[in-house]
């Protein structure tokens, strides 16, 4: 059986985080070689495949079609957004999904308008792995998992084991389920690359490690998503890049921002979040 291999895999991830040291950035990976195989093998799969299917997906399609497929795309997750907000007790934040949800749903064409970010509603992804973090549980050592990409324990068993539950289209049976599900998500790893292409390519370009760049990028967006920190406002460019993107949709009353270049400058003071999106102490 796959799952209890899985599992296995991850008690061991864990036991290992427990008896290693952090490296230079304080980021425990005993399992650095491993991972860097791994790694290589996604970024020549990336390479030759997801990053040219994003630039053609960029290029080929308007602007309006793309932020159209993207908010369809994020007003299907709604429901597991609105889940973690309530375990991990953002009221405001849980309402303003259910606003999110009813009037893109409707208003919005089934999500491909986002009518509610005009409204006041604003867009924020929430996963299980967040919520775990949010009550104090450790995310473990890093982890480069085959296509998947950089992960944490904490963060796969959110996303493989729970927040697929919290999905009410998960539990409708129809024909064809399985290549509906596998085409939602080719389509969801090109919306997400094509946002972050330039971001990509400029972290290689400097970065003397990618593999420990991206890293330490990874570990400092999932700490960030747990505080309710925005990305723009962090110090490091490229996360704010890399960041899923939210509200910048001419379907909506706020103007359109470049998606794929980074928005923060190192050394500059961040503006100040709205409260609903306060950073937890």
């Amino acid at each position: 059986m796959k799952t209890p291999k899985l599992q296995l895999v991850l008690v061991v991830a864990v036991l290992l985080g427990g008896c290693a040291a952090p490296n230079a950035d304080g980021i425990y990976d005993p399992l650095e070689g491993v991972n860097r195989k791994v790694f290589d093998f996604n970024h020549t799969l990336d390479n030759r495949a997801a990053l040219p299917a994003a630039t053609y997906y960029k290029s080929a399609l308007p602007d309006d079609v793309r932020t159209g497929v993207h908010n369809f795309l994020a007003n299907l997750s709604v429901p597991v957004d609105l889940a973690n907000d309530i375990l991990q007790g953002e009221m405001t934040q849980a309402g303003y999904a259910v606003c999110r949800v009813s009037v893109n749903t409707t208003v919005g064409l089934l999500g491909v308008l986002d009518p509610a970010a005009g409204m006041g509603c604003p867009d924020r992804d929430e996963d299980f792995g967040q919520t775990l973090g949010v009550y104090g549980i450790p995310g473990g050592p890093y982890l480069v998992l085959p296509l998947l990409g950089s992960s944490l324990p904490r963060d796969v068993v959110g996303k493989v084991f729970v927040d697929h539950y919290f999905n009410p289209l998960a539990y409708l049976q129809y024909r064809g389920k399985f290549y509906v599900g596998l085409g939602q998500n080719v389509i969801k790893v090109v919306d997400q690359r094509s946002h972050a292409v330039s971001a990509l390519r400029e972290v290689e370009r400097n970065s003397i490690d990618y593999y420990a760049a991206m890293r330490r990028l990874y570990v400092e967006r999932r700490n960030a998503a747990i505080k309710n920190v925005p990305p723009e406002s962090l110090t490091t460019p490229a996360i704010a890049a890399l960041a899923p993107p939210t509200n910048k949709s001419v379907f909506t009353n706020t103007p359109a921002a470049p998606s794929d270049t980074p928005t923060a400058v190192p050394g500059a003071s961040a503006p100040a979040p709205l409260a609903p999106d306060a950073p937890r102490q």
